[in-house]
């Protein structure tokens, strides 16, 4: 069988971007995330190219997870070599004292324990495989901190953190780990981060071009197509007017 990989968070953004970029490339796909109707449009453009599992789930809900990855079929399991762990979410843009706990939880469970309870489900075919590649999206956020944003900068230093430490763990059992930390991406992460207000979310990106889906779906597939004794560690994407986290050249 060709190469076998899972995305989650596919049925919008990154996701939907990388699993687009995958089946050009003929890679067969297991798609998660929690809309099935999105997964299903997904699956009808994409079957025609190759095979395609969809799996629906909450990543933040181990249970759900581990029964929906134990419901593949053997022949997938033993097959499947690519992880990217991509589902997770900001909510809301406020001072800490003003945040929102429920924002907080939110923010913890998507997109630290998302990662590692797939993570942890599909490891063992992997590690069975005797091969895989891990891709976690980190953010720009993970590696520096800004007003407003504490706890979903916090939540993407762990994911830093978190591949870091897999990279070292899995070292001697052969699976790659790859960490994609990008910038501002124009998609619909801000719409979720202020609850649906467009107004707000498109002046994120008024005054410069930002990076759109594809141009982190390229980078993930670049990644993952190294020669095998090729691991790309870390990748940091900006669009060419951003310097930082909050450094822009804006016209």
């Amino acid at each position: 069988m060709s190469q076998i990989a899972l995305i989650t968070g596919a049925s919008s953004g990154i996701g939907l971007a990388t699993a687009r970029k995958f089946a050009e490339c003929g890679i067969n796909l297991v798609l998660c995330g929690r809309r099935k109707e999105k997964l299903e449009e997904l699956k009808k453009e994409l079957k025609e190219k190759v095979e395609v599992t969809l799996l629906s789930f909450d990543v933040s809900n181990r249970k759900e997870v581990f029964t929906a990855i134990e419901s593949l079929t053997e022949e997938c399991k033993q097959n499947i070599n690519i992880l990217v762990n991509n589902a997770g979410n900001a909510h809301g843009l406020d001072t800490f004292q003003d945040a929102s706990l429920d924002d907080f939880d939110s923010m913890i469970n998507s997109n630290i324990k998302g990662i590692l309870n797939v993570t942890k489900a599909l490891l063992p075919y992997l590690i069975k495989n005797k091969s895989g590649h891990i891709v976690n999206l980190s953010s720009i956020a993970g590696k520096e901190t800004y007003p407003k944003g504490s706890v979903y900068c916090a939540t993407k230093h762990a994911v830093e953190s978190i591949s870091k430490g897999m990279r070292m763990d899995l070292l001697p059992l052969g699976i790659k780990v790859t960490n994609i930390a990008p910038g501002a991406v124009e998609t619909e992460f801000s719409l979720v981060r202020f609850k649906g207000d467009k107004n707000k979310a498109d002046a994120v990106y008024t005054g410069f071009e930002p990076l759109v889906a594809d141009d982190i779906a390229d980078a993930i597939y670049y990644a993952i197509s190294r020669p095998d004794h090729v691991q790309i560690a870390d990748m940091t994407i900006l669009p060419r007017a951003q310097a930082s986290g909050t450094v822009f050249n804006k016209k």
